[in-house]
């Protein structure tokens, strides 16, 4: 390789889709299956170089995305909305590419963001189900009333300082969060929490649904759960959620590079949980997606 064909031409935006399963979180790990180094050893094999690949969220180990966005610089003739099938074709399965565009060399898929929106699924039936079990908690020990948990959530909306809700381990050097959407929906057997922010600090989602939970079936008050966030009493939130429940649904920018049909794909995990969902999404109708999106939809899984 040249000098020359070393120089990056082109900023590549890429929305994606991963299982997390098998992974130990995003961010590159010594010794540790990571999304990021998956996608930057495909880079390796096509440039013969390092590329960086940077995500707009680092998940945690075990935890899903649908709507991940990330970037990395190109050299080369690739046209930009042809990276989702050259990554495709080199990624492992529980890796997906959605939809790739060209941006400015200024646009980063994280400090470009205006928020970032998870989900995290709770099934409550007693029975189990195979097909649920990678992407749901499985509570079934006590009822859970979601008015509780929605009283809970209201209180975080808005500008707060959220750090009860912040794990060790962090680099981030203030605790500041603006809540944008918190809610709660049932669905059967179904318990969704979904939370939008400007930005989520290490472990928050799941440190929160754990003291949602505790709230939801009656061990805390509203009053309770109030005085822990306000007066900052990390040392009493002590129970995560698992992380298979969670999920990142899509992130949020000024302008998004992508066609709007790429973001259907978001709603993929909650549509395979509950088939009437997803209603209001592009490319849906009556709970179920039109012939055109389910098979672009099939495609870009399978391939």
């Amino acid at each position: 390789m040249t000098s020359a064909e070393a120089i990056p031409t082109q900023r590549i935006a890429l929305v994606l889709q991963y299982l997390g399963t098998h992974f130990h979180g995003w961010q590159r790990q010594p010794h540790q299956r990571t999304v990021q180094e998956e996608l930057e050893g495909v880079m390796f094999r096509h440039f013969h170089r390092h590329v960086g690949v940077y995500a707009a969220g680092r998940t945690d180990a075990g935890v899903h995305a649908a709507g991940q966005v990330a970037h990395f610089d190109a050299s080369g003739s690739i046209p930009p909305e042809k990276w989702a099938a050259v990554l495709n074709n080199a990624l492992p399965k529980d890796i997906v590419v959605l939809g790739s565009a060209a941006v400015d060399f200024h646009w980063h898929a994280r400090f470009s963001a205006l928020w970032r929106r998870y989900r995290y699924t709770i099934y409550t039936d007693r029975q189990p189900n195979l097909f649920v079990r990678p992407f749901a908690w499985h509570y079934y020990y006590a009822p859970l009333d979601e008015s509780l948990i929605q009283a809970a959530l209201n209180q975080l909306l808005g500008r707060s300082h959220l750090a009860a809700f912040h794990r060790a381990g962090s680099q981030r050097q203030h605790s500041w969060v603006e809540v944008q959407v918190a809610r709660c929906d049932r669905t059967g057997p179904f318990l969704h929490i979904e939370v939008q922010a400007n930005g989520f600090l290490y472990g928050m989602m799941r440190l929160l649904v754990g003291m949602l939970v505790q709230v939801g079936r009656g061990e805390r008050t509203l009053s309770n759960f109030q005085q822990i966030w306000t007066n900052e009493r990390r040392e009493e939130v002590k129970y995560a959620a698992p992380a298979h429940g969670l999920c990142l649904l899509r992130v949020g920018y000024p302008e998004s590079p992508f066609a709007p049909e790429v973001w259907w794909h978001d709603t993929m995990p909650q549509f395979l949980l509950n088939p009437l969902a997803g209603a209001d999404c592009p490319g849906v109708e009556e709970g179920k997606p039109s012939t055109a999106n389910q098979e672009s939809s099939i495609s870009a899984i399978v391939n």
